[in-house]
């Protein structure tokens, strides 16, 4: 494989089967959009150059391509995927390498399929091109690849201009490609739209090299890898191989999943040794999980990170900024953002840590909220080592409560406490006798006068 590598990405398709405002290849799958999925994956290959091919919905897709340094080529008019490969010649003016001719929907091709390709392409036989055929369980309307044993293509038609014959074929076209440049854009020049859909059709450069005497290989690749989307339905069925392929990995490294298909893992999802994950437990991005961490059953997690020994849930919420620390439990009903929990240190239930610092050994108790909002700005809650937090506090940020302290239960605490003191702030308790059965009768006459 050369050193020299780039991609073109096609994905200027307007999706109208997944009726939706949202490009189609931005739609995601484990909580990526299917096009950053392979960006990502290309990116593992080093190329100098990333070309994305753009049309219906240019605008959504340079702004989400935009920040990894992907460059834009615009086909103004969709009249085929020879034509669409063409938008980006000029980008590519003076390249000399290899390309990688690549789908926006079809967004989990792996970077060592890539690399396969580009190996296939400078093996010593030299082909003009490498294509990568997949054998799906249903052909249906593929592309099709006549090739002989040794993997050299004969003939590669699309379906719609296909033979009987032809069509009973298995090995189908994904679509994607390598080639060298200066073969790619040199050939694509020769290619008419004279067939069925009138349409320039990237395949043909295939048979265009054939007929100069040079032949074209194919590799194979599963048809799982190669699946592409263009509903919703497909969309989720992708989702769905994409989870279980996944479970299957976290099992694999020592993760267990009690009920595995009932957990959804995001695409960044880091699982330590001896994690157990029990049923309907859903991971956002940006979720880390270090080893023998126990996560229950109805939580969800995002943006979050979990140290060695912590416990999470049962029905807990980790969101973007919260961290637990070595041994740390929130447990049923707590909900965590941009929050600490520190090492030990406990909320048990029924309980809204935001923007808070909860030391080593604290304890909070039930039904504790961190007020941490005023209608306009956040403000920042400290909670000390070895503190007390009292069931039904309110502590209102900006606000610390020292090391060692204890706030009574039902406290609205809204200045700070400092080290080993007691804060006590709620309403005197008064009791009056027998003024609860007065005002019974009381009612009660009133009611049977109406």
């Amino acid at each position: 494989m050369t050193d020299k590598i780039a991609a073109i990405i096609l994905a200027a398709g307007k999706g109208t089967r997944m009726k939706s405002d949202l490009h189609k290849v931005l739609h995601p799958i484990a909580g990526r959009p299917m096009l950053l999925h392979l960006v990502a994956s290309v990116g593992e290959l080093s190329p100098q150059r990333t070309i994305t091919v753009v049309g219906a919905g240019r605008e959504q897709v340079e702004a989400a391509v935009a920040p990894h340094g992907v460059e834009i080529a615009h086909q103004a008019e969709q009249l085929g995927t020879g034509h669409a490969v063409r938008m980006a010649e000029d980008a590519l003016a003076g390249f000399n390498g290899d390309v990688l001719i690549l789908y926006g929907d079809v967004p989990l091709v792996s970077p060592e399929t890539m690399t396969r390709m580009l190996d296939r392409l400078h093996a010593d036989d030299a082909p003009a091109a490498v294509v990568l055929g997949f054998r799906p369980t249903d052909p249906g309307a593929y592309g099709r690849i006549i090739a002989d044993r040794d993997g050299w293509i004969e003939k590669m038609v699309e379906y719609k201009d296909a033979t009987v014959a032809e069509r009973a074929e298995t090995l189908c076209n994904s679509g994607l490609m390598a080639a060298r440049a200066n073969d790619l854009f040199a050939l694509l020049g020769r290619v008419t739209n004279d067939n069925a859909a009138g349409e320039y059709y990237l395949p043909d450069i295939v048979m265009l090299a054939a007929a100069d005497g040079r032949p074209s290989a194919v590799i194979e690749t599963d048809a799982h890898e190669v699946a592409g989307v263009n509903s919703r339905a497909e969309l989720a069925r992708l989702e769905r191989d994409w989870q279980d392929k996944r479970r299957d990995t976290a099992m694999a490294d020592g993760v267990t999943l009690i009920a595995p298909e009932t957990v959804w893992f995001s695409y960044d999802t880091q699982l330590g040794r001896d994690v157990t994950v029990e049923p309907n437990v859903v991971f956002g991005p940006g979720v880390t999980i270090a080893d023998k961490v126990v996560i229950h059953a109805f939580s969800h997690l995002e943006g979050a990170t979990v140290a060695s020994g912590a416990s999470v849930g049962p029905y807990a919420r980790l969101r973007p900024g919260a961290v637990l620390e070595e041994d740390a439990r929130i447990g049923n009903f707590v909900e965590m953002k941009k929050a600490v929990l520190g090492k030990g240190a406990k909320a048990s239930h029924l309980t809204y840590l935001g923007d808070a610092s909860v030391g080593a050994g604290a304890n909070i108790g039930a039904g504790t909220i961190t007020c941490n909002y005023d209608g306009f700005l956040k403000y920042q809650t400290v909670i000390g080592e070895g503190a007390f937090i009292g069931s039904n506090s309110a502590l209102v940020a900006p606000v610390t409560i020292g090391d060692g302290a204890l706030v009574a239960a039902g406290s609205v605490v809204t200045r700070d406490v400092e080290a080993d003191a007691l804060a006590l702030a709620r309403g005197e308790q008064k009791a009056l006798p027998g003024w609860a059965k007065r005002f019974r009768a009381k009612m009660a006459e009133r009611k049977g006068k109406k």
